[in-house]
């Protein structure tokens, strides 16, 4: 049997028994697995990881273990310049937009209160979520490991909190999107950017107090819902300032 030694850093320890973590320790394998398929063994999904060093050497997912081998892996680095070693994931998207699976409703509309280009449907199978990833250049927000082990995946992260107000906290920070935020710009129900409309346009749709004490509105031009500055646009204004404020400590 052979022997590896693994050592994983930072949240990647989310992902492995409380044995593991932040510790090096040892994994007995036979052949020759790729170190990719053996990381993904432990726990750890391939989107998740961004630098692998061997024996002190950067190394891609293809590389096959072997004994004696000594394994370091870490996750995507936001401030530590490794410019100079071999990244494991594509190079970040240039606009940030997302799709997510089944269990982040909630976290999807708070995106989009965000100003955050977030796709979810309940309905959607693994398969086409990844695709649209692709093909939309989005990042998959999920709470499934598996999804993320999936070979195609490229962009995803694995959302840690099942708590919405926690989950929606942790993908700004994680994603550093604190200053990217464009507030009361997106429909929270179909995702579409909202657009100006005059109330003349829309005043036999709004309730009677409404008519009376606003003058500016919004409309979503794919689900017709109008949105205005009442009562609750202050309680969502406060909300997404303190995640601002959140995000940037």
């Amino acid at each position: 049997m052979n022997k590896a030694w693994f050592r994983f850093y930072e949240e990647l320890n989310d992902f492995l028994p409380s044995s593991r973590r932040k510790q090096e320790f040892m994994f007995e394998f036979e052949n020759d697995p790729s170190v990719k398929d053996v990381i993904e063994s432990l726990g750890v999904p391939h989107p998740e990881v961004d630098l692998i060093l061997i024996n002190g050497g950067s190394a891609d997912f293809s590389r096959k273990l072997q004994h004696g081998d000594r394994v370091s892996v870490y996750p995507v680095f936001e401030s530590l310049d490794i410019s100079d070693v071999q990244h494991l994931r594509p190079a970040p998207l240039r606009e940030t937009k997302f799709i997510l699976d089944v269990h982040l409703g909630k976290l999807a509309r708070y995106l989009r209160l965000s100003g955050f280009d977030s796709e979810y449907d309940p309905g959607l199978k693994d398969n086409v979520i990844i695709s649209r990833s692709l093909s939309g250049k989005r990042i998959i927000l999920t709470r499934d490991k598996m999804l993320l082990k999936n070979r195609r995946v490229t962009h995803g992260y694995f959302v840690r909190s099942a708590n919405p107000h926690v989950q929606i906290e942790e993908v700004v920070r994680r994603f550093d999107l604190a200053s990217q935020m464009k507030a009361f710009t997106r429909c929270l129900e179909c995702n579409v950017r909202v657009e100006d409309v005059s109330k003349e346009h829309i005043i036999d749709r709004l309730p009677e107090k409404t008519r009376t004490f606003y003058d500016r509105f919004w409309i979503c031009p794919s689900c017709k819902r109008i949105y205005w500055e009442g009562s609750h646009y202050e309680r969502m204004k406060e909300f997404v300032e303190k995640l601002r404020i959140s995000g940037n400590s």
